[in-house]
């Protein structure tokens, strides 16, 4: 089993991936981002996204209820239904789902967030928690019967609200429980780049216990994605590849190794 990470950015060539993903033997599940359709739509409706970063330095996104709504129409709405319509194009019977359709990714929700506003630390409250918990049941039945899931957030909490949540942390829970082999991301770069300015400072190949010493390296966003990497590992091995997704055919390039391989 493969899980296929595409990201959310603009220049992800969506149509090379699934043109790739047509020619593949093994089986597959995507799990796709949204955070510039997100980001666009957000502005254009007026509301903004609100990012907080935590006193321990991980950033992630305010999900109050006008996050969530742009969630629902630019991940679950746009974004996937274009995906899932490449997909058909490509001849492959995809179906389209968030965390929430029958209950598929069980998140649970954040209790607060502490984080700093200028020199005060307040707990903050939103729509986010962290998935624990497929629903195998239904993706066995796509899978069985041929249909290809593409999953997006977002996910459900415990009391059957609509959560915000990482899509690194979605894909450890789908790996831990479909034992994936292989974790092909998808991104906006070469790779993982040891100055993220400049592409020629691509890292080739890392070891799992590397990541740690990258993670206290890098702030924000990144030191997030390092550490949902590190957790990967925590309950059995995989290969994971983190590829550029904006080549002409982004998946074959990535099992060819074309960028960083963590094993």
């Amino acid at each position: 089993m493969i899980i296929i990470k595409i990201g959310g950015g603009k220049a992800i060539n969506t149509e090379g991936v699934i043109k790739d993903l047509a020619g593949l033997d093994e089986p597959f599940i995507i799990v796709h981002g949204a955070n510039y359709f997100r980001d666009k739509l957000a502005e254009e409706l007026g509301t903004p996204k609100k990012t907080i970063t935590s006193v321990s330095g991980y950033s992630s996104v305010y999900s109050d209820d006008d996050a969530i709504d742009n969630i629902m129409m630019a991940y679950a709405g746009l974004r996937n239904k274009r995906i899932v319509e490449l997909c058909q194009l490509n001849n492959i019977n995809a179906v389209g789902l968030s965390g929430i359709d029958g209950g598929l990714i069980r998140a649970k929700r954040n209790q607060g967030i502490r984080a700093r506003e200028g020199n005060k630390v307040k707990l903050l409250r939103d729509f986010s928690g962290k998935p624990f918990q497929i629903n195998v049941g239904l993706l066995k039945l796509l899978l069985d019967n041929n249909y290809l899931p593409v999953l997006c957030i977002p996910v459900i909490d415990e009391e059957g609200y609509a959560v915000n949540t990482e899509n690194d942390d979605i894909v450890r829970v789908l790996k831990d429980t479909l034992g994936a082999e292989t974790i092909i991301n998808l991104i906006e770069a070469p790779g993982f780049l040891e100055d993220k300015d400049d592409p020629t400072t691509l890292v080739k190949k890392m070891s799992k216990d590397e990541l740690e010493k990258r993670e206290s390296q890098v702030e924000g966003r990144m030191k997030r994605k390092i550490l949902a990497l590190r957790k990967l590992f925590e309950k059995g091995d995989c290969r994971v590849i983190i590829s550029d997704g904006r080549v002409e055919c982004p998946v074959k390039d990535a099992l060819d190794g074309k960028g960083t391989v963590i094993e």
